[in-house]
């Protein structure tokens, strides 16, 4: 026998990033293996935000915590890749938005498709039971945090 006691808990931080980690490492090999290999991770906080209407460059760069310059650099590499595009703002004639493109929504669904596959095999662990609680129970947690909606996805770089 090992030890002087039970095993301590593990922080409920390190199971999540544990977690999250091993999902977008599965969502990226997947999408890889879709013939999405140019997708670089930070991309998904954009599309996310997009998704709900059009970004300016400084939307990206505060959602991001980076420069105006290096979001726009950002913009510019989904702008190459099709996933999104720029257009003038009606409200600002120096300001661009950044919108989402048909290939964009098309990522997207894909990305939400995979997802599902991913949750299946954690159902298949645990349940999808299991799964619908914890998605419940993280819901309940985030929005209490959040005056009830939900905060918005950044990275954690």
């Amino acid at each position: 026998m090992t030890g002087s006691g039970p095993e301590p808990a593990v922080p409920l931080a390190r199971l999540m990033a544990m977690a999250f980690r091993d999902l977008i490492d599965g969502l990226h090999a997947r999408l890889a293996e879709q013939g999405w290999d140019e997708i670089r991770p930070a991309y998904g906080f954009v599309l996310l935000a997009a998704r709900e209407g059009p970004v300016t460059g400084t939307d990206v760069a505060t959602l991001l915590g980076m420069t105006k310059q290096a979001a726009s650099k950002l913009a510019d590499s989904m702008v190459a890749a099709g996933l999104v595009e720029r257009r003038p703002d009606p409200g600002d004639a120096r300001s661009k938005r950044i919108e989402l493109t048909r290939r964009g929504r098309d990522f997207l669904a894909t990305v939400e498709q995979i997802y599902a596959e991913l949750e299946a095999g954690w159902a298949a662990a645990i349940g999808r039971d299991g799964v619908d609680r914890l998605r419940t129970d993280l819901l309940c947690v985030l929005r209490g945090g959040h005056d009830g909606s939900l905060p918005a996805i950044r990275p954690t770089w």
